[in-house]
């Protein structure tokens, strides 16, 4: 497993719609274990392959709605769709692939995706709040599309704090 480069904002991979996934082997398994390694070490809550330069429908995301005494854990995707919506948030968002930049975005609260595990096993799982939030996000990815795309408008380090982000 190894730490991957995080591509930034004005490469043309992330403006670049992903491939599926057809095959679900050893080479798989790597990118999905080094994506969590760079995950990891980078302090996201989400990552998408062509962030780090893969052209392929994968999407890690970090489940931070645990119990108090749970742990989060990071969510494998693989060719995800989502399938279901409901509700509305606004609030700030960022990413890894343009690093220091926020912007208000509106996202749905809840959010159901369907998607295959590393294995090619069908499954659905749910999101709020901020996990749908990062499924939203990181899907937009896998279509080229980048936050700053969505953003009702950048924010400034100040409003940043007023909008309650660390």
């Amino acid at each position: 497993m190894a730490i991957r480069n995080i591509i930034k904002k004005g490469d043309k991979t992330l403006e670049t719609r992903c491939r599926p996934v057809t095959e679900f082997d050893r080479r798989l398994h790597t990118l999905i274990d080094d994506m969590k390694d760079t995950l990891e070490s980078s302090g996201g809550v989400g990552l998408a392959a062509p962030q780090v330069g893969v052209l392929r429908r994968v999407v890690l995301v970090m489940e931070t709605n645990v119990p108090e005494d749970g742990e989060e854990y990071i969510i494998e995707l693989i060719n995800p769709e989502i399938i279901e919506v409901d509700g509305e948030q606004n609030g700030p968002e960022g990413c890894l692939s343009v690093p220091g930049q926020y912007g208000l975005v509106t996202r749905p609260n809840r959010v159901i995706v369907k998607a295959q595990d590393r294995f090619g096993k069908g499954f659905t799982v749910e999101g709020e709040q901020l996990t749908a939030r990062c499924f939203c996000h990181e899907l937009d990815h896998l279509e080229g599309i980048l936050f700053t795309e969505r953003a009702e408008r950048m924010l400034d380090p100040d409003e940043l704090k007023s909008e309650g982000e660390d």
